[in-house]
């Protein structure tokens, strides 16, 4: 089934139309970003709203139909994060750059893992390289989102590289 463009409409303006696993801006990417299914359709996954994110074409495809992913501090294989559920900045902090996304978590760090979010294994690095210059723009990352100067300490499980 395909969803429908005023639900892709309603999907973007809640995403703010950012992707909600890697917070890219969808007006700096050079296409429009994906309606994905948190469960995939191959899984059963409807189009309710509920089931609905907004992603960038490289998280979409890394994420593919995968609903886990492995801490790589833990080596547990976990849920992926999901938007409709979790709350982005429960999970993931940006660096204190601004340029990686640190997984606080055991389901940030699946996560970050299984996207491949800061293109450790992919790309050689391009996407931290178009960051550097969506910070330089002032596009990025999004206001609201917690970096590792500003984030309370103490939070259990933080990776944060130093």
């Amino acid at each position: 089934m395909t969803v429908n463009d005023s639900t892709k409409k309603l999907v973007r303006q809640r995403a703010k139309f950012l992707c909600e696993y890697c917070h890219s801006l969808e007006e700096a990417s050079a296409a429009l970003f994906s309606i994905d299914h948190i469960i995939p359709q191959s899984l059963k996954g409807s189009d309710d709203l509920n089931n609905l994110a907004l992603a960038c074409q490289r998280c979409n495809g890394y994420r593919y139909n995968f609903t886990t992913g492995i801490d790589p501090d833990t080596g547990q294989m976990l849920p992926l994060f999901n938007p409709r559920q979790q709350k982005w900045s429960d999970h993931f902090i940006w660096s204190e750059d601004g340029l990686e996304i640190i997984g606080i978590t055991s389901v940030g760090r699946a996560t970050s893992n299984r996207l491949d979010l800061n293109d450790e294994r992919h790309n050689e690095g391009s996407i931290v390289k178009a960051r550097r210059l969506w910070i330089k723009g002032g596009w990025h990352p999004p206001d609201e989102d917690p970096r590792h100067g500003n984030h309370k300490q103490g939070k259990k499980g933080s990776n944060a590289k130093m």
